[in-house]
């Protein structure tokens, strides 16, 4: 334990090892015999001056939730590994390579994307379809199973119109199909399947009106498999009615409430007590008019949800199992049945346990889950005398989770600062400022630190604070002497060794608006600097955001800690100009789709990265920059352009006030109101100082621009921040 130097008055010997600053009444604690704060436990991830990329991937488990795709390579960067399993060692791709191509300046040879940033990999989207294909395709030959398996993708996961016709293009070999739980949705699945296979089914689940039982009646007459879920037993009469109308033979599925339920978060909308489904009574009412209605053949696919996450094989197992017992007894009623859709529910390990007991977890792989669901309906139809049906899945967290990484940088991070010791004299002037329970704490905290007793330190040290604090309440202490107090007491604390090691790394992101399942629920994702792992991180922190908001924060971790092994920012040891990039991976599902827009933070800048043959293994095939303050302020019904115009009024004026030439007038009105535009077209992220629109040397190059016709133009030398040039230009 460090040594905690002694309180005490001229008469009473320091023990071995202590330091002393002496006072003739009472004494100043010198509380480090080295003036500095010796390394607790807690601030240093391990012991020994070694480190090596092997020891930071086991540290932030990436053979873990990162396996097949994501690997730390020699270069203590992230690296991609988009073909999974079958990727070369020449078509890995840098991480860090690709964050540097899309945020660099243009004149560099960047794209001059802002950060935060999405990179999506295609080619990872690709395989992950594959693999779910084959892991179905072997349990299906290895178990005589007679039938065949197509994929549904959900588009509620990732509405991203280059994710959907990726899954349509990669999918297209394997009939795979997507799904729609809405009237947009609807209508982006009709628009891509129009360039899938003829045989990919179109789900339509969601609750229906007419409008919506209308389209898709309409994307049948368009020769797309479309499949009408009654997800409410009333949709029943509408798709009746409605079909007849248009002449339309429907294809009909129902979805089944069943009484399996997992207990986790996502379990909950499982169960007899589902938001979504019919109970065994609604389904046997369902069956009676249809077939009074003569329309039994066209019930032909049942329905179900687990939940997602399914934690285990055997809950997935005993789920599919009651669910093709209805399927059995519906083909004993009549009805013209040919699929059974297992929903969503195939998990991912965010966490890399390999846990069947928690919600960021799952004990078991893709070939097991497939495994388990084909040998389940196999067993039921075979006891039944059943056909086989074909087995769809909904697995749409499995498919886009990991081809999609959110890039953001840390600006800044918290110090833990040694203040100086006060001098003898200060501190005498100090104590003699004090009340006298204020001073009576005093003594007995130099008494105590005498004799060793450290939990009595801190008994005395806590209450000499707080009864300082209260004398600075009511004015007879100033702010000078409650920071000598303070630093008194965190001398305490620190040679102790329970000060806090934690800091807070302060992040160019908003958790709302790109990671808002951490906010809502603390769903989990791994988090990892994307560099520098070949260096020992000697920091722990939690990560601040930038919106005005006390949960904006990420203080969770995988492994159940609350704080992440992190690295000293602001230093240029990755040869990286002092920047710290992290990597939030596995969130391509959802995020995107529920990020808000919290202090009008919006979304991040995207580029599309695919597999090559080039120098760095990679080529962007795309790139877009997040929204622009316009943007966001034009969701909120404002006219970014009146507003612009309003300012520029604002400004004029205010020149016209002040003092100087007609000229300098004129070159500062345009340095003013070109800045503004700039503002408007900025994402509302931070920037440089280098690339503010503020700056002397963006006023600078406004003032260059001022007789340009009258418009302001983008310089590509601070492209890094500024608009495409595809953006409106603002005159003024």
């Amino acid at each position: 334990m460090p040594a905690l130097g002694c309180c005490v008055d001229a008469s009473v010997s320091p023990p071995l090892g202590y330091a002393f600053s002496w006072d003739s009444s009472l004494p100043a604690p010198e509380l480090f015999s080295s003036g500095v704060p010796p390394a607790t436990n807690a601030a240093a991830v391990t012991t020994g001056s070694h480190w090596s990329t092997d020891l930071s991937s086991a540290l932030y488990r990436v053979d873990g939730w990162g396996a097949p795709y994501f690997s730390v390579n020699s270069s203590g960067d992230i690296s991609v590994r988009p073909h999974g399993t079958d990727t070369l060692p020449h078509q890995e791709i840098d991480l860090l390579k690709v964050v540097k191509k899309a945020s660099d300046p243009k004149n560099l040879g960047g794209l001059g994307l802002q950060m935060p940033l999405v990179v999506r990999f295609p080619d990872v989207l690709k395989n992950r379809l594959e693999t779910l294909q084959s892991a179905f395709d072997m349990a299906i030959n290895s178990q005589g199973y007679e039938a065949h398996y197509q994929g549904v993708y959900p588009v509620k996961c990732n509405q991203d119109r280059f994710v959907v016709e990726d899954i349509v293009k990669f999918g297209s070999p394997y009939r795979f199909g997507l799904e729609a739980g809405s009237k947009p949705e609807l209508l982006l699945a009709m628009n891509c399947l129009s360039k899938g296979s003829a045989d990919a089914l179109l789900v339509c689940n969601g609750f229906k009106d007419t409008e919506y039982i209308s389209l898709a009646l309409v994307a049948r007459k368009l020769l797309l498999n479309t499949v009408i879920v009654l997800e409410q037993e009333e949709e029943l009469d509408l798709v009746i009615d409605i079909s007849r109308k248009m002449a339309v033979r429907p294809v009909i599925g129902l979805r089944a409430k069943l009484r399996t339920k997992h207990s986790g978060h996502f379990g909950s909308t499982s169960g007899e007590k589902g938001k979504f489904g019919l109970t065994t009574t609604q389904i046997l009412r369902v069956v009676k008019k249809l077939d009074e209605s003569g329309m039994l053949d066209c019930l032909q696919l049942l329905h179900f949800h687990i939940g997602s996450q399914i934690p285990t094989t055997e809950l997935l197992a005993d789920g599919v199992g009651e669910a093709t017992q209805i399927y059995s007894e519906l083909v004993r009623l009549g009805a013209g049945m040919k699929f059974i859709d297992i929903g969503g529910g195939l998990g991912i390990d965010y966490d890399g346990s390999k846990s069947s007991n928690s919600d960021v977890s799952v004990g078991y792989g893709i070939e097991e889950y497939a495994s388990a669901v084909v040998q389940a309906v196999l067993y039921v139809c075979d006891r039944r005398g059943v056909k086989h049906p074909v087995i769809c899945s909904e697995s749409g967290r499995a498919i886009v989770s990991h081809h999609s990484i959110l890039i953001f940088e840390a600006v800044s991070a918290s110090t833990t600062h040694v203040s100086t010791q006060p001098s003898s004299d200060g501190l005498q002037s100090l104590v003699e400022t004090l009340n006298e329970d204020a001073r009576a704490d005093y003594r007995n905290l130099s008494a105590a630190a005498v004799r060793g007793d450290y939990d009595t330190c801190l008994l005395y040290s806590d209450q000499l604070k707080q009864r300082c604090v209260e004398q600075f309440k009511d004015g007879s202490l100033d702010i000078e002497q409650l920071a000598a107090v303070d630093s008194i007491c965190d001398w305490v604390s620190k040679a102790i060794g329970i000060a806090d090691p934690v800091r807070t790394y302060h992040v160019n992101l908003s958790v709302f608006t790109s990671i808002p399942d951490f906010w809502g629920f603390s769903q989990l994702f791994p988090i990892v600097p994307i560099h520098r792992l070949d260096e020992k991180p000697t920091m722990r922190g939690i990560l601040s955001d930038l919106t005005c908001d006390s949960d904006g924060k990420v203080d969770k971790f995988i492994g159940g800690e609350s704080s992440l092994p992190l690295h000293e920012i602001g230093s240029n040891a990755g040869g990286d100009g002092g920047r710290y990039y992290m990597g939030m991976f596995l969130g391509g599902a959802y995020e995107e789709a529920l990020g808000g827009l919290h202090n009008l933070f919006g979304g991040p800048s995207v580029v599309r990265v695919l597999q090559s043959d080039s120098p760095h293994s990679f080529a962007v095939t795309r790139s877009v920059p997040g929204p622009s303050c316009a943007d966001v302020l034009r969701v909120m019904q404002f006219e970014p352009e009146l507003m612009f115009e309003t300012l520029k009024h604002r400004a004029e004026e205010f020149l016209e006030q002040g003092e100087g030439e007609g000229e300098d007038k004129g070159l500062a009105f345009a340095s003013l109101t070109s800045s503004l535009a700039q503002s408007f077209h900025n994402m509302p992220y931070l920037v440089s100082s280098s690339s503010c629109c503020f700056t002397a040397e963006a006023t600078a190059s406004a003032n260059a621009n001022a007789n340009n016709g009258g418009y302001y133009y983008y310089s590509e030398d601070n492209a890094a921040d500024c608009a495409t040039e595809e953006d409106e230009i603002w005159s003024y």
